[in-house]
């Protein structure tokens, strides 16, 4: 009973816009000191020293210290060029086929998703750039915000990602082990993406033609050479065990500070403070919602609500592909309902448990979860690319929302793939790391 009143609360407070922190957070520590609940020997003060240290421990970890510093390093090189950089790039590359602006978007946004760890920053960063030239070459506004929505979601499956270092945290799985799961499922989703774009394009004559040129390619990449060293150093750095992922993750910023600064010198020193300021709202509104959400987990575990569902979803008698499209439904309806890192801290404790049940590896199961949740940034009402991409294009959320529609199909099927193909999420792992 308290659970479900729990749960309610939650859903109560969200429905009516309260910040997800506080919806999580006022539910579980009012239930928490509500006389009743907890044995009469358990005092309100001992109660309270629990919360607190909860809420303490909630961020205890080093390991989300990649979290603030990811955002940093994607905020620094939003400004300091590097984006329009591996934009043009990946214009050189791909501009040359149907929808080629299009296309080059996907491409700019898996170089950058394997610099920034944020689907949201990866959307701000390319769309800034992206959404007023595709505008100008003829592409319709609502289809130029949803290509680059679409782009950006892709930036929490290609690593480094901000929604896998905080799976690792609560699970103790390898979170380098959850990166190198990523790359080959990030890759399939990038390509499923400029297929779409390509096929749309092509049917509705949007773009302008041009020719491929290696003269000019050449150029674009000896230009974004630098750029493209940001992925290769942060990556290369983590799956071959030199850095840890925090380690990782202040050499990215140190390395957008140098080529910005620098290199492109096209960030000021006066221009740090509000980048410093703008990135770190956003870590800490997501470390806010860990810290409150280690409190609402508490009460759940307390209540032995995961083995509850366990036996409850045990008792339907699902064979184990079975189970597993059940929890894949399940969170494809909760990512478009809820946000991510709420979705996660929430759900993984419970889910983990019934991977031996679903015949699923828990990295997989990580990387799985993680695109669930990708595909629910592509839809509303709380789909966080979607709002950004509206926001740069200045068109209508029912409008991109409809242009989305067809990038979230091929997501879902590109979900399914990798729920029963294990090797496009388990083969590098097992080839990096043994």
């Amino acid at each position: 009973m308290i659970v479900v009143l729990l749960f309610a609360l939650l859903f109560l407070f969200i429905t009516l816009g309260l910040p997800i922190a506080f919806s999580i957070g006022i539910p579980a520590i009012g239930i928490m000191l509500t006389p009743g609940v907890f044995p009469a020997t358990v005092q309100i003060t001992a109660l309270g020293q629990t919360i607190v240290q909860l809420l303490f421990a909630g961020v205890d970890s080093f390991d989300l210290l990649a979290v603030p510093l990811f955002m940093m390093a994607g905020s620094i090189m939003e400004t300091g060029g590097i984006s329009r950089q591996i934009i043009d790039f990946s214009d050189s590359l791909v501009g040359w086929v149907p929808g080629g602006l299009a296309c080059a978007c996907i491409v700019a946004s898996m170089f950058f998703a394997g610099i920034s760890g944020s689907a949201a920053a990866d959307t701000a960063a390319i769309g800034a750039v992206v959404i007023p030239a595709m505008i100008r070459q003829g592409y319709p506004a609502a289809f130029a915000a949803a290509v680059v929505a679409a782009g950006g979601a892709i930036g929490v499956i290609i690593p480094p990602s901000v929604p896998m270092v905080i799976f690792g945290f609560l699970t103790n799985v390898s979170i380098a082990k959850l990166f190198a799961g990523g790359i080959l499922v990030g890759l399939l989703f990038g390509v499923a993406f400029m297929a779409v774009a390509v096929y749309i394009s092509w049917r509705n004559n949007y773009g302008a033609k041009k020719k491929f040129s290696l003269r000019s390619t050449g150029k674009s990449l000896k230009e974004a050479a630098w750029a493209l060293g940001a992925p290769v150093i942060v990556l290369g750095g983590i799956l071959a065990g030199v850095v840890t992922v925090t380690e990782a993750a202040a050499l990215a910023v140190f390395y957008a500070l140098l080529v910005s600064m620098v290199i492109n010198r096209e960030l000021k020193w006066k221009d740090l403070p509000r980048l410093i300021v703008r990135s770190q709202i956003t870590a800490a509104t997501i470390l806010f919602i860990i810290s409150m959400a280690k409190v609402f987990t508490w009460l759940v575990a307390m209540k032995q609500t995961s083995q509850l569902v366990g036996n409850a979803i045990g008792g339907l008698g699902l064979p184990e592909w079975g189970m597993l499209l059940l929890v894949m439904a399940g969170l494809l309806v909760i990512g478009c309902i809820m946000e991510t890192t709420a979705a996660l801290i929430l759900l993984v404790p419970v889910l983990v448990a019934l991977t031996p049940q679903m015949g699923v590896d828990p990295v997989q199961f990580g990387v799985l979860m993680v695109i669930n949740l990708a595909v629910g940034m592509l839809t509303p009402p709380v789909g966080i690319c979607l709002f950004v991409s509206c926001g740069i294009a200045g068109v209508h959320l029912g409008d991109v929302s409809r242009a989305i529609l067809p990038f979230v199909i091929v997501a879902v099927v590109a979900l399914l793939i990798a729920c029963f193909w294990p090797p496009i999420t388990l083969w590098l792992p097992s080839l990096i790391y043994g």
